[in-house]
């Protein structure tokens, strides 16, 4: 039979979506095979219309067990003889399984790669004539696929003992070009055809939010138009917060299923099959939910946790919107998300920690990027764009102006610089702020010029601007155990050659009433600011004299003081230690290296203007 009268007969479909005809093509030529498809583009219709057409058996290895179910009871169904090997099988049924196997019952069987490690179950193989071994979930042969399996490393040598090698296929979702590279060389593809059809969802909408309260916006989100009456998932890292947001959403009536690793088989195929079938509207999930899950009208996929790879997020993200209409996409960051993916991967008893490291990094810019997020993630795939805006995520469709942040940039650049790269986020953040903390004074931090510079900014807001800094190759994180912050190559642009540093989003500062001002003495209750009488001429010569020091220095300007601190001192014309000291912007630190210099030069001014203090 041709390719389409087998797509017509069993599959009721008149036409190929994209790359699925031209792969089968080339499996039906004889040649081994990589489709790198995202998820929702047909990948099981590539290999099992040649399985039909083959006069053979097709081997299908696959990690999972439901995936494996769904698979085979779809196949059955319209007339294609196929069955599955896996752990979830009685000894009976095992023993039932494999007569019918070496009887030639089948025509695509679905094997559990753990199964390979079975001389037994290599020996039954080796009596059945086999077409084809398609190699599902692909990614997991890789140790840089986000979701290695050790026991992929068998099929090459698996292969390699059958009497005779049939032709292999292999497919994943998701591959980067090192994972792609990987697969060809792990599983010994010869001479293989590799496609990657685009990764491009266009229906998707990817949105990246960073609310205060996480639980408030699930609340708010679901009150809308767009998630009434839709289904949708929502993810989370641990079971514990799985537990909890399903017990909130159970609690204000919402039609609500769960799922992770701690629940019994029982318990998890029963939500799992009220989700499928559409008697619970939403599943709230860890990653074990979801793989194989072939659910066409999911109108909203939410990461309640950042995940900590894009590998993970994009195939996630993906089972949202397969019938092809409008879906969403949103992951909700937080700072405390990089956190417990830091403790996860540190969990895990393998040595592999510096990719996961890097792949979570890679998510980490995702988070904190200002540019197109489509565009980031076809990138990342290794997939070229013509593009800057897709007009269809969160950054496109921001209406937020861009901000010029030079400023800030210069002053946490210029922080880390002078802490010699030698901590971490925290620490610069405290020095930033101002914090009084005995590290800070043991390391004589409070002592920099940079100590208390953006006093005006919360904790978490100096954080957001490092990490844009670190999205944008200014900063990066060195370590992983004990992680610090150095700088770039690129940092020198800013901090010297006058590169601007713009972000399309807001960083509010704290309102000034809660920083402080200098108050009117007669009233200390009054919160607003009081005017200042700025002598204009001391100004401009005190901003001369800064950039001399700043030269002297080999500093921007703004270290010596900010522009607001020399206001301070044209009005109030400071010419002894302890005023000087009630400058805002001028400590301890601060008037050691330059409080006397200044003093000298406000002097002089007065003594030259005849102006006496007042």
């Amino acid at each position: 039979m041709e390719p389409k009268t087998v797509l017509k007969k069993y599959f009721g479909y008149d036409t190929f979506r994209h790359g699925q005809e031209t792969i089968i093509e080339h499996i039906l030529n004889g040649e081994d095979t990589l489709g790198i498809m995202p998820t929702g583009a047909g990948k099981s219709i590539c290999y099992q219309i040649p399985a039909v057409i083959f006069e053979g058996v097709t081997i299908v290895i696959s990690p999972l067990i439901s995936l494996m179910k769904d698979q085979v009871d779809s196949l059955n169904e319209v007339g294609i003889p196929a069955t599955y090997v896996n752990s979830t099988l009685s000894y009976r049924d095992y023993e039932q399984t494999i007569e019918n196997i070496v009887h030639n019952v089948y025509k695509i069987i679905y094997v559990a790669p753990e199964r390979l490690e079975s001389e037994t179950f290599l020996n039954v193989l080796n009596n059945i004539d086999i077409s084809m071994f398609t190699i599902d979930e692909a990614h997991c042969v890789s140790q840089w696929g986000h979701d290695f399996r050790p026991s992929y490393c068998y099929i090459a040598e698996v292969i390699k003992k059958l009497k005779k090698r049939p032709i292999v296929s292999s497919f994943t979702a998701t591959a980067t070009k090192r994972v792609k590279e990987d697969i060809i060389h792990l599983l010994e593809l010869q001479n293989p055809f590799s496609l990657t059809t685009s990764f491009d969802r266009k229906n998707l909408t990817f949105k990246v939010e960073t609310p205060e309260k996480k639980f408030d916006f699930i609340k708010e989100y679901l009150k809308g138009d767009f998630a009434t009456a839709s289904s949708g998932i929502i993810y989370c890292v641990t079971r514990k917060n799985v537990d909890s947001l399903h017990q909130k959403l159970s609690d204000l009536g919402y039609s609500v299923s769960k799922y992770h690793a701690g629940m019994t088989e029982k318990a998890r195929t029963q939500n799992q099959d009220d989700f499928t079938y559409d008697r619970t509207q939403i599943m709230v999930a860890t990653n074990a939910f979801g793989m194989g899950i072939d659910k066409s009208n999911i109108r909203f996929v939410i990461h309640y946790n950042m995940p900590k790879d894009l590998e993970s997020y994009y195939q996630e993200a993906g089972r949202a919107g397969r019938d092809g209409l409008a879906s969403e996409c949103i992951l909700l960051f937080s700072r405390s998300d990089i956190v417990d993916n830091k403790f996860l991967i540190d969990s895990i008893p393998n040595e592999n920690h510096f990719y996961e490291y890097e792949k979570l990094n890679d998510m980490i810019d995702y988070c904190n990027t200002d540019k197109c997020l489509r565009k980031y993630i076809l990138e990342y795939f290794g997939e070229e764009t013509q593009f800057d805006h897709c007009d269809n995520c969160s950054n496109c469709l921001s209406t937020v102006e861009i901000s010029d942040i030079t400023l800030e940039s210069q002053k946490i650049l210029s922080c880390i610089k002078r802490m010699r790269g030698n901590f971490g986020s925290n620490l610069v953040t405290d020095v930033l702020k101002g914090a009084k903390v005995e590290k800070i004074r043991r390391y004589h931090f409070d002592e920099l010029s940079t100590y208390g510079i953006m006093h005006e900014y919360t904790k978490e807001t100096i954080k957001s601007f490092i990490a844009y800094l670190e999205t944008e190759d200014y900063v990066k994180t060195v370590g992983n155990e004990y992680p610090v912050l150095s700088l770039t190559p690129r940092a020198d642009e800013v901090l010297f050659c006058g590169q601007k540093v713009l972000v399309k989003r807001k960083f509010e500062k704290i309102p000034e009433k809660k920083i402080g001002f200098h108050m009117d003495d007669t009233d200390g209750a009054n919160t607003t600011q009081k005017p200042l009488n700025v002598d204009k001429t001391l100004f401009e010569q005190l901003r001369k004299l800064r950039m001399e020091l700043a030269i002297q220095n080999n500093v921007p300007p703004f270290i010596i003081f900010a522009d607001t601190t020399l206001k301070e001192m044209s009005a109030y014309y400071p010419v002894s230690k302890e005023s000087m000291l009630a400058i805002k912007g001028v400590g301890e630190a601060k008037f050691e290296k330059y409080g006397e210099t200044f003093i000298q030069a406000i002097s002089e001014y007065l003594t030259q203007n005849n102006i006496i203090p007042s």
